[in-house]
């Protein structure tokens, strides 16, 4: 071999350096400390998750201490026999030469060594040695508060490329640009997942457009990645990990039980693992990975365990308190992240960019002018019409940063007509409203009126997804809520995300100064938020669209005015005991029999045996409960039945239908559970 032909550990050397990108901070303390820095720390510790780039690092360390003349030591924990006896005999008699690099990776193989390596090897090597340990577990912070290392010891969690150095490191790899950002999303930067990432599209470059790991690369990933699991019962936490925004103990205990406690301390201490304010959540490769590992490998368990978490945020958000109604709004919607549009309209990463804040008196002039910029004098106007009016139904938006409000927002609650003769958007929504399903006594209608932040008007960001989700919260929360309507710009950038949610155009598009606007409703009668979101998992889950809503679609709830209710009451009573006849009844599609759990004669029989319990209450029910329930074959035969003259009978029979009407009105309107409610739930 002539000598300058050379090896191939020059070529493999040559392709590292070249795909090496970032980790700036830590190279430039290992430079110092190599260089004698006076400051620097001689011993470093590295942890972080598989796939980060500790071994990359490590190399790149070895390659920087050889070109400085230093004797580089490199011990390997995977090859290491776990004892202080084959440590050291890994590191070799090398390890006592003067200015010695000792090197020693996957660490958390022989972690057990920790307390040795840290009391009795470490002090042991000749002064001007450099250390760097690498493993996926953190260091046990007896080591970090002991007085004696202070100024020696320098720990450093790894954590994924920054945006700008994966980029560039997709670029080495020959990437297209295309398709960066598909694969920075699902990788979030990991540089294992990265790798495996790039030379999938490369390979086939043809269908990078919609680039998602198949199986086989995510079977190679997720051990690499996440490492064992000691049991099933810890895979399982790991899933409700990787579907949910954060994860506490709570949400835990009521997917796992008792369980709950022991599974959260695991999961909090996993290399892979990141800990919030609100609790726990993994790393983005691993979140991916393992959400499309499960819903390949076991589709039922994927769509029980999304069913579970919905359940339980929806109860979430209706119990929680108003300050903090938008996390937990934010934790449902992020459920259906994967589904249609939903990432591309929502801005999960962003959201501590901003803060949420109620309007106060103060805010006005502000308020109106991002009103003006965004929208012009004319719809500043109408803005200042509702502050006057409605004050409460405001909401500011800060920067975090500045502390400047920057966008606002308005959700207005209308029960009766206001303002159509100065607000054409909510004229038009009144109108929608009137001729497709008018409001009843005690219900109400809502737009989201004002969605302005200048800087990025109506695009996707921080402060548009917190107009949505308070818009969603209120789709959950509010009693009585008929129609409400998305307010957006005439410009279809929102048309197919809308749709997607069930909020349908109307035809009408008021113009306010030199701008249209579109409006899209949804009748929540007609489709309550429980049904709303159990319709977009079903989508979410086939990968279908999801379909129309009920109000446009022929078998949804039928929402029925005071005096077609009444006498669809008494045509259910007349026809009691004809079931052929009885399944036509349009209170089959009201509500209180759709979200009950009684049938239509059980909910007849319950509002009839309800008239016992009120004042008079026994003779409206004999009444009643001989005319129909008894079958007499005339209402001359139950009153002789029942020992009345016909004119006393038939006062008692009337008086009795029309209060269970008013009984079943109560309900319908209220959405309460018929066959829980007791005396008191009644109305007076």
């Amino acid at each position: 071999m002539s000598g300058n032909e050379g090896v191939i550990d020059d070529s493999l050397t040559v392709g590292r350096d070249r795909a090496f990108v970032g980790r700036q901070a830590e190279l430039s303390l290992f430079k110092a400390a190599l260089a004698g820095d006076a400051r620097a720390c001689p011993i470093h510790y590295l942890h972080g998750p598989g796939g980060i780039g500790k071994s990359m690092l490590l190399r790149r360390f070895a390659r920087e201490a050889r070109r400085a003349g230093r004797t580089v030591v490199e011990v390997d924990g995977r090859t290491v026999d776990p004892t202080p006896e084959g440590f050291a005999a890994a590191a070799g008699p090398e390890v006592r030469t003067p200015g010695v690099v000792l090197l020693v990776d996957t660490f958390e193989k022989c972690q057990g060594l920790e307390g040795w390596l840290w009391e009795r090897f470490l002090p042991r090597l000749p002064a001007g040695a450099l250390v760097v340990v690498a493993g996926r577990n953190a260091l046990d912070p007896r080591w970090t508060a002991d007085p004696g290392w202070i100024g020696l010891l320098q720990v450093s969690s790894l954590r994924n490329l920054a945006p700008s150095d994966a980029t560039a490191f997709l670029t080495t790899r020959g990437v297209s640009s295309r398709v960066h950002t598909t694969l920075l999303s699902f990788t979030g930067g990991n540089p294992l997942a990265l790798a495996l990432a790039a030379a999938l599209a490369v390979k086939d470059e043809a269908s990078t457009s919609g680039w998602r790991p198949d199986q086989d690369a995510v079977a190679l990933l997720l051990p690499l990645l996440i490492g064992d699991t000691p049991s099933s019962l810890h895979r399982q936490a790991l899933e409700i990990c990787a579907h949910a925004y954060v994860t506490s103990e709570s949400l835990l205990r009521a997917l796992m039980g008792d369980h709950a406690p022991e599974l959260f301390s695991w999961l909090r201490v996993q290399p892979y693992i990141e800990t919030s304010a609100a609790g726990l959540f993994p790393h983005d490769a691993v979140r991916e990975s393992l959400e499309a590992d499960l819903r390949w490998r076991d589709p039922d368990g994927f769509a029980a365990m999304h069913g579970q978490m919905r359940r339980y945020f929806l109860s979430q958000v209706r119990a929680v308190p108003e300050s903090r109604v938008l996390q937990a709004t934010g934790a449902l919607t992020y459920l259906y992240r994967g589904d249609g549009h939903m990432s591309e309209f929502n801005d999960w990463r962003d959201a501590g960019l901003f803060q949420d804040q109620p309007y106060r008196p103060d805010h006005r002039d502000r308020v109106l002018e991002l009103a003006v910029r965004a929208e012009g004098e004319e719809s500043a106007a109408l803005a200042a019409f509702w502050l006057d009016r409605r004050p409460e139904a405001f909401r500011v938006y800060r920067s975090t940063q500045t502390g400047e409000v920057l966008a606002f927002s308005a959700w207005l609650r209308i029960e009766e007509p206001e303002g159509l003769d100065i607000d054409p958007v909510v004229a038009a929504a009144w109108r929608h409203a009137r001729a497709n399903g008018p409001l009843r006594p005690g219900e109400h209608m809502a737009l989201a009126r004002f969605s302005v932040y200048p800087d990025e008007y109506q695009l996707p960001s921080a402060p548009m997804t917190f107009m949505q989700w308070r818009a969603t919260s209120e789709y959950i929360r509010a009693d009585g809520l008929t129609w409400s309507y998305a307010v957006m710009r005439d410009n279809g950038s929102w048309n197919d995300y809308l749709r997607d949610l069930n909020l349908l155009p109307a035809d009408e598009r008021p113009a306010v100064g030199d701008h249209r606007y579109a409006l899209f409703g949804h009748d929540w009668r007609a489709q309550p938020a429980d049904a709303w979101l159990q319709e977009k998992s079903a989508a979410m889950l086939s990968g279908a669209p999801m379909p129309p809503s009920p109000s446009s679609a022929r078998g949804g709830l039928v929402v029925l005015s005071r005096p077609e209710f009444d006498a669809a009451v008494r045509e259910a009573l007349r026809t009691l005991r004809k079931p052929a006849v009885l399944a036509g009844n349009p209170l089959n599609r009201s509500r209180l029999v759709v979200d009950g759990r009684l049938s239509l004669s059980e909910v007849l029989a319950a509002a009839a045996e309800a008239l016992l319990d009120e004042r008079s209450g026994e003779k409206r029910h004999r009444a009643v409960a001989a005319t129909y329930f008894r079958g007499a074959p005339t209402q001359e035969a139950a009153a002789e039945r029942l020992g009345l003259p016909f004119s006393t009978y038939r006062r008692h029979l009337t008086s009795g239908i029309d209060r269970m009407s008013d009984l079943l009105w109560h309900h319908e309107l209220q959405g309460t559970d018929l066959a829980s409610t007791g005396k008191e739930g009644w109305p007076a």
